[in-house]
This record gives C-alpha cells, sequence and structure tokens, in this order.
C-alpha cells in the first residue's frame, strides 16, 4: 500500500482566476521509503509538502496515506508529523518537555508520555539531555530534538521541510545520514523537501522534481542524475551544461570536435547533451579535443574548478589534479571521459 498518494492535485491561492502554484500532479511515496521532493525557489514543493500535512487544502485532487482519504482532513485527524526547517522549539520549555508536548496536549497520560519521551531522545542520541533548555544545545541538538517531537507520536508519515539548511556544512552531512537511518532502521514513510540536489541524492529512494508546479521527473537518485528526462533536470541535477549535438547512424554522439557513446541507445538526428563538470578529461590540446583556455582555476581542496573558455562556450570543469600547475590563459584540450554525460533530446 501506497504511504502517501496524490491524483491530479492542484493548488491556487485566491480565486478561481488566481494562477496554479501546483498543476495537478500525481505521485506515490511507497510505504516505509523516503522520497525527496526537489526544485528551485517557488516550484511548488513547500506548497505539496504542507498539503499532504493538511496545512494547506488543495484546490482539486485527492490526497491518500495508508490508503485513506484524507483530503478533507485537518492535521490533527492524519496522523502525520513535521519537522520544520526552524525547529519551532519552546525555549521556555526543557528538552523533555519539547518532546512530550504533542502527547500531552492529546491527552496521554503522563507517565506514558514520559516513558515515550524518554525513549524518542534515546533514538535520536539524546538520552542525557533532557533537562536541558533548547538555549544550551547546539544546532545539531535542536534537530534532533525537534526530530524525537515528531517521532512521540509515532506517526503515519514523518515530513521534513528543509531540515538542514541551518546548519553548517559539515553538521549537515552527520545529520542527513542520521534522519535516513532513522527512517531506514523505523521503516518511516517520509516526505522531504530540499533545494539541495547533494542532499537529495544522499538520503532517496525516489527523488521528485517539481518545474513551475508540475513534476518534471521522478524516480530513482541514479534514474535522475544519469538518464533525466529534460534540459531543464539535467541541469538541474549536477550543474550540468546543454550542449547540442547530432546521434550518428553508428550509435555514437558528436558534439563539435568530440565524439561519445551514450549509455543509452538515441536515434540518429539532432539531440542535446548534458555535460557535467567531472565528465571532462583536460590534457594538452590536440586534434579530437575541444580546445579551450583557462580563464580561472580554483583550489577546493581535494579538487580543483577550472573555467575553460572554448568554442562552445564556457565550460566548468571539476578534475582531482591539485597537483598540477595550471595558469590563467593556458591552452587545454578537453575530452569526454565517457562518464557524466546524458542524452536528454533536442
Amino acid at each position: 500500500m501506497a504511504g502517501i498518494e496524490f491524483r491530479q492535485v492542484s493548488k491556487r491561492y485566491g480565486g478561481k482566476d488566481a494562477p496554479l502554484v501546483v498543476q495537478g500532479i500525481d505521485f506515490v511515496v511507497p510505504r516505509g521509503t523516503l522520497t525527496t521532493i526537489l526544485g528551485p525557489s517557488g516550484c511548488g514543493k513547500t506548497t505539496t509538502l504542507r498539503m499532504i500535512a493538511g496545512l494547506e487544502a488543495p484546490s482539486a485532487g485527492q490526497i491518500l496515506i495508508d490508503g485513506q482519504d484524507v483530503t478533507h482532513l485537518g492535521p490533527a485527524e492524519r496522523n502525520v508529523s513535521m519537522v520544520f526547517q526552524s525547529y519551532a522549539l519552546f525555549p521556555h520549555m526543557h528538552v523533555l518537555g519539547n518532546v512530550r508536548y504533542g502527547l500531552d496536549v492529546s491527552g496521554v497520560k503522563r507517565d506514558e508520555a514520559q516513558a515515550r519521551a524518554q525513549e524518542a531522545l534515546a533514538s535520536v542520541g539524546l538520552a542525557g539531555y533532557a533537562s536541558r533548555l533548547p538555549s544550551e544545545l547546539s544546532g545539531g541538538q535542536q534537530q534532533r530534538v525537534a526530530v524525537a517531537r515528531a517521532l512521540v507520536l509515532q506517526p503515519s508519515v514523518l515530513l521534513f521541510d528543509e531540515p538542514l539548511s541551518n546548519l553548517d556544512a559539515r553538521l549537515r552531512r552527520s545529520m542527513r545520514d542520521e534522519i535516513r537511518h532513522l527512517q531506514q532502521s523505523l521503516g518511516l514513510t517520509v516526505a522531504y523537501v530540499t533545494h539541495d540536489q547533494s542532499e537529495a541524492l544522499a538520503v532517496s529512494d525516489q527523488i521528485i522534481v517539481m518545474e513551475a508546479g508540475r513534476i518534471a521527473q521522478a524516480g530513482s537518485p541514479q534514474d535522475l542524475y544519469e538518464r533525466p528526462a529534460t534540459p531543464f533536470v539535467a541541469g538541474f541535477m549536477g550543474e550540468a551544461l546543454l550542449l547540442d549535438g547530432q546521434a550518428l547512424p553508428d550509435g555514437t554522439v558528436q558534439i563539435g570536435p568530440l565524439n561519445f557513446r551514450p549509455r543509452h541507445a538515441v536515434t540518429a538526428g539532432a539531440v542535446r547533451a548534458a555535460v557535467r563538470p567531472e565528465a571532462w578529461a583536460v590534457g594538452a590540446p590536440a586534434p579530437n579535443a575541444l580546445p579551450g583556455t583557462l580563464v580561472q582555476a580554483t583550489y577546493l581542496g581535494s579538487q580543483l574548478e577550472l573555467t575553460v573558455n572554448t568554442p562552445l562556450g564556457t565550460v566548468l570543469v571539476v578534475t582531482p589534479e591539485v597537483g598540477s600547475d595550471w595558469q590563467v590563459g593556458q591552452a587545454l584540450g578537453l575530452k569526454l571521459n565517457g562518464r557524466g554525460v546524458s542524452v536528454v533530446g533536442v
């Protein structure tokens, strides 16, 4: 059974002539899996999450949770918990009180609420923090308290709205791994909203990419990264550069002086290729390479970002060759190394 199902769901704010923010979308989140709703600002992803939670009513369509039609039910009737971007902890309550709050207002007996709150804290690694105030916790610890407060209600569906955006890079990586571990170990059905592609790739069983209120593509992380269906998805998943080319009768694709064999068969004719920064191999100028001039080299520790001017436009290259003596103005030859290139049509 599906954990969450949308059937032709639309949403507009205002009267019947107001533009649709979400336009007739269909998707399924299988029970016990994590689906990320991904897209740029204004694409409708947060509105979609709020409709799952019951914080927004759809203008049309049907929403089901665990097979039950919840389209017209309020948040309290859906058995759904949400972890907000701001955590929304009560500053005057200690950690245990914050976690226990939902149980208290639901009328759960104090002893049972206390025990369940302690268990939820232990599940997120905060067993010894029950008496602290939120102000005495780090950002990552506050995030865990917010997750524990959601888990203690034993929801059918757990929702995350940009949960890691307030954390530094190292903590983001740690917390995303913890969220994924909790989801898998507890068998939770999770819908997760973010604009961060690497975050989505790391935590998801399924990714739904939204564009202007519609679903541009849905599939596994590998599907979306390696087999983008549209130029928009290709550009959004991994900073791909879109280049016009020609699919040849022998099954290869020609882009300027470059020739490569795509992973999936394509029909001969005009095509558009999505080339990611890691797809380029950098060397000396050569007859079968794309000529270029280095205009910038940015050191990033384990890798370099090279900006190269070419006849096909400005190309961003990511290379692990941090020890090479790169010089601005240097003539280069670029080839495709066989990975990080997708054909997405015209």
